[in-house]
C-alpha cells in the first residue's frame, strides 16, 4: 500500500533507529534530525517498525489509499 511517512522533525532526538531499522526509507539531515528520502524503500512493514521503534513517537504513517493513521494509533 502506498504510504505517507512523515516525520515531526521539533520532536526528533536524532536516536538513529529509524535509520538503522530501515535505511533506504530515512537519513539524517544537516541538523541531525531524520527525514524521509524514499517512501517506498523498504517494505511497510519494516517502515512501521522504524516508526515504532523511535523512542519519541515523531514518525507519522499513514496509508495514503484509505487515510487511515497506521501509526501512532489515532486516539480515541
Amino acid at each position: 500500500m502506498p504510504l505517507k511517512i512523515s516525520v515531526n522533525k521539533a520532536r526528533c532526538i536524532a536516536s538513529e533507529d529509524c535509520v538503522e531499522t530501515a535505511p533506504a526509507v530515512f537519513q539524517l539531515d544537516a541538523d541531525g534530525k531524520s527525514e524521509v528520502v524514499n517512501p517506498a524503500g523498504a517494505p511497510d512493514a519494516t517502515i512501521l517498525a522504524a516508526a515504532r521503534g523511535c523512542p519519541v513517537k515523531a514518525i507519522t504513517v499513514v496509508n495514503e489509499e484509505t487515510g487511515e493513521q497506521l501509526f501512532p494509533p489515532p486516539k480515541k
